[in-house]
């Protein structure tokens, strides 16, 4: 049965919310031109209501959308293409924002929280900030409107209630039968079934939103020309916007370093480029800022920068899903035909602000004084210039695609090619970079509580100076680091963590909510070094030293970087023994692995049957027990061996052709100094077929043991079977199937071939043991002697090819990555105390 109903709610929903933002717009347009104080207050009603009413609208989207995901209602085309019937309810939820038409949604999500929020705690902002709230909310609702305009055949927007028969119109089930549903949708994405998933987008476009508050009352401050009154409530949320964002982009790194098999955390794809730049630039703002409350310098510089992290918001958003990008990025959004609109959306907001600026740009106030090379003014400005500077390289490396778009819509012809090396590109460049920035992150704290000359900075510097040149001395001449730019960034690193420490310790005696800057700064220093050894000094370890090829079809760096492991043959590889002990399926609803051998495979790939008792992550599960796994991976365990220490790890493969073949995730094996990075280069393919020994014959009895390839083994049963997977059985026909217990290196197996006369004609159904490449049949039944004829086939043992990287001192980047967000915490702490304490007063 179609589901018509739920669909058209959520469309008349969509349509409610972009009109009820416009109504909002104008509402509080009126109220902040309003002379009369009364035409004022009843435009602000009418601005809070129509808000009240978009975002009811909004929930509305949001909650139909759900029901259509998590109601399988695959009549329509976001639940098809990536939600099925299998996915957990987490990954339901994550597929919510799988789509572009979802990611829209949960963004104007987040933004109607946040707008809700600025009508309740600051009354003189509300009309002028929310104007500009309203129109964003607008631009964003357009993008799901999904309609066409009449006579026009304009498209506005990609609706995420369209139906699938709408899609796919050419199909020809449409034709035959227009109201056909399919039984299951395609599913989410296998790299995306991961709990970062879950997590991480919420977070990121939280950041989105959250760059809208600064750029808000931007506008408003230079609308109203209160040019220096907007900094002081923008403050506290810039701050929340730059732990926010930074936080999503982390949590984007750890799932690309536990997902994505490329070996690090950071890749320079362009899409982590995109939002890497308006964060660099967001908290460049954030400095210049604090600056102005602090001096009453940078306002210029600070209006120019909130401005540039929104414009870069929207300008990543159009590189992300516009499909300019094409093939440069490994995940990128595919052109829903929404790139014209992604440019209004952006140029209309870029246009408006630079405008404002040209307008009110002699009206500013400036600072007429020199900023001293000992004044605070100069090192916060050096280090915000530093940071734009990190972020124009990454941008101007990463727009290739888009100059060659804009050249060619001229008639140029432009051949301008991304970098073939992304990650030595930007690397080599922002290597520099940072070790300024951290350099700055140390030397500028000491100016930062007063004005300060040559010889107090000389006398502050000189103890952490001191400690930051032993330290140094003892990790270079430890980790044996000889190149110089590593050498000065580990310098750079220690130096800002010891000297923000001694900060930290005067402070916290007495003013502990100033430490926030030097937290963060502290943390910095920490990532500065976890990111110089884990990305400077990784290496590999799973070098082939046999010899030999692993094969002729691979290049000559695979077959020097991986190793081949066959089951149940140890190798050694990181000072530890190491041996592959087979293939293993991962249970749907549960922890832990299914030993492949220990189950029969049903045509359902999902469905697997226990051939014997088995007790996986807790539960038990009796033979002939049906288990439901997640068929499309395949996990390999891998034990390590060192002395008493034993570790296990499980990489994940499987082998997807609609997206490029073998599809790797890695496992992790964590110490306190290093990684071990693991993850599958080459598995045997399922579908290539196997090369056997010829049939060997054994005629045994029930109990009796005999040897199939150098293992005991066992025939303990033969019994009688009315059911037979994939083969129909009618009364007539006869099943039976063995039960052969095989001891293998690391444990028992059992093998349950099936001996079959239907139709009259005899047929043998044989059971493979992978693990030790093993194939039994079941050939003949002698009854007159009771002896039972056992077909023996070999081949070459279950194989994997890994490739194993030590990443040193990761865990360093780590804790830096969160000591940076207590110092965020900290900072905003106390910039949100001090807005409350200013509201009591009224002042804001």
């Amino acid at each position: 049965m179609m589901h018509y109903f739920i669909g058209n709610l959520g469309h008349f929903s969509v349509i409610t919310a972009f009109v009820t933002a416009i109504i909002t717009a104008f509402s509080y347009l009126k109220a902040t031109t309003a002379v009369d104080l009364a035409d004022k207050n009843n435009w602000l009603l009418n601005g809070k209501v129509a808000f009240y009413t978009h975002a009811v609208a909004v929930l509305s989207v949001c909650v139909t959308l759900y029901v259509i995901i998590a109601g399988h209602y695959f009549e329509y085309h976001y639940a098809y293409s990536y939600s099925d019937r299998k996915l957990q309810t987490h990954y339901l939820i994550s597929t919510f924002w799988n789509g572009q038409e979802g990611s829209f949604l949960l963004w104007m999500f987040w933004q109607t929280v946040i707008g809700i929020i600025l009508i309740h705690t600051n009354k003189f902002w509300e009309a002028p900030v929310m104007t500009v709230f309203a129109l964003v909310q607008a631009f964003l609702a357009s993008m799901i409107l999904g309609v066409v305009i009449p006579g026009l055949d304009i498209k506005i927007g990609s609706s995420p209630f369209i139906l699938l028969r709408d899609v796919m119109q050419d199909a020809p089930i449409f034709k035959s039968q227009p109201d056909f549903i399919p039984k299951d949708g395609n599913g989410l994405n296998p790299l995306l079934q991961n709990y970062w998933m879950v997590i991480h987008p919420p977070t990121l476009f939280l950041g989105f939103a959250l760059t809208l508050v600064p750029f808000s009352f931007c506008m408003a401050g230079l609308w109203l020309k209160k040019y220096r009154d907007w900094v002081r409530p923008t403050l506290p949320w810039a701050l929340l916007g730059g732990a926010i964002l930074g936080l999503g982009i982390l949590m984007g790194g750890y799932w690309a370093y536990e997902t994505l098999n490329f070996g690090g955390y950071w890749n320079w794809d362009p899409v982590e480029n995109a939002v890497y730049v308006p964060w660099l630039v967001l908290v460049a703002a954030i400095h210049t800022m604090i600056t102005y409350k602090n001096s009453e310098t940078a306002l210029k510089a600070s209006i120019i920068l909130v401005i540039a992290t929104f414009v870069l918001i929207l300008y990543s958003t159009f590189l992300t899903r516009s499909g300019v990008l094409g093939e440069a990025s490994v995940h990128s959004f595919t052109d829903l035909g929404l790139s014209g609109q992604l440019l209004v959306y952006l140029f209309f907001f870029m246009a408006v602000a630079i405008v404002l600026c040209i307008i009110r740009w002699k009206e500013i106030p400036s600072s007429k004084d020199e900023a001293s090379m000992f004044s605070r003014e100069f090192w916060i400005f050096i280090g915000a210039t530093t940071l734009c500077l990190m972020g124009f390289q990454v941008i101007a490396g990463t727009s290739i695609p888009v100059v060659n778009k804009v050249m060619g819509l001229l008639g140029i012809e432009s051949r301008l090619a991304p970098p073939a090396d992304a990650i030595a590109y930007y690397s080599k460049f922002q290597i520099w970079f940072a070790i300024v920035i951290g350099l700055l992150s140390a030397i500028g704290q000491f100016f930062w509580w007063k004005k300060i000359d040559k010889d107090k900075l000389k006398k502050e510097l000189a103890v952490p100076g001191l400690i930051t040149l032993v330290v140094f001395a003892i990790i270079i001449t430890t980790a044996q680091i000889y190149k110089v730019p590593y050498i000065l960034l580990t310098l750079a690193g220690v130096f800002t963590i010891i000297a923000n420490a001694s900060i930290v310790w005067s402070v916290m005696r007495t003013s502990p909510g100033m430490s926030g800057g030097a937290i963060a700064h502290i943390g910095v220093g920490l990532m500065l070094i976890g990111v110089m050894f884990s990305a400077g000094y990784s290496k590999i370890v799973s070098l082939n030293n046999t010899g030999m090829l692993i094969s002729k079809e691979f290049s000559q760096d695979f077959n020097r970087d991986n190793l081949l492991l066959f089951v149940h043959e140890p190798r050694t590889m990181w000072g530890y023994d190491i041996e592959y002990l087979g293939e293993r399926l991962e249970p749907r609803y549960h922890a832990g692995y299914i030993r492949k051998s220990d189950v029969t495979a049903t045509l359902d790939k999902d469905k697997v049957i226990a051939k014997n008792t088995l007790t996986i992550g807790g539960h038990a599960y009796k033979p002939k027990d049906t288990i439901e796994v997640r068929g499309e991976n395949t996990f390999f365990e891998i034990e390590l061996r060192k002395g008493n220490k034993k570790y296990t790890l499980y990489p994940r493969a499987q082998i997807n052709q609609e997206m490029g073949g073998l599809l790797a995730s890695p496992d992790i094996y964590r110490t306190v100094s290093a990684d071990l990075y693991t993850h599958v280069s080459s598995v045997m393919n399922p579908a290539e077929e196997q090369e056997w020994s010829k049939l060997e014959e054994v005629a045994v009895k029930q109990g009796q043991e005999f040897f199939a390839n150098d293992y005991v083994s066992v025939l303990d049963s033969v019994y009688r079977v009315f059911e037979v997977e994939g083969v129909p059985l009618t009364g007539e026909d006869v099943a039976v199937k063995a039960r052969i217990r095989v001891q293998g290196e690391r444990g028992e197996y059992i093998a349950e071939p099936v001996f079959l006369i239907k139709d009259k004609m005899i047929g043998r159904i044989p059971d493979e043991i992978q693990d030790l490449g093993l194939r039994l049949s079941l050939l003949n039944i002698h009854p007159e002697s009771n002896q039972f004829e056992i077909g023996i086939n070999t081949r070459q043992k279950d194989w994997v090819v890994i490739k194993a990287m030590e990443k040193p001192l990761i865990n360093v980047l780590w804790i830096g990555t969160f000591v940076v967000m207590i110092g965020f915490g900290v900072a905003m702490n106390r910039r949100f105390r001090e807005f409350r304490k200013m509201k009591e007063k009224g002042l804001e």
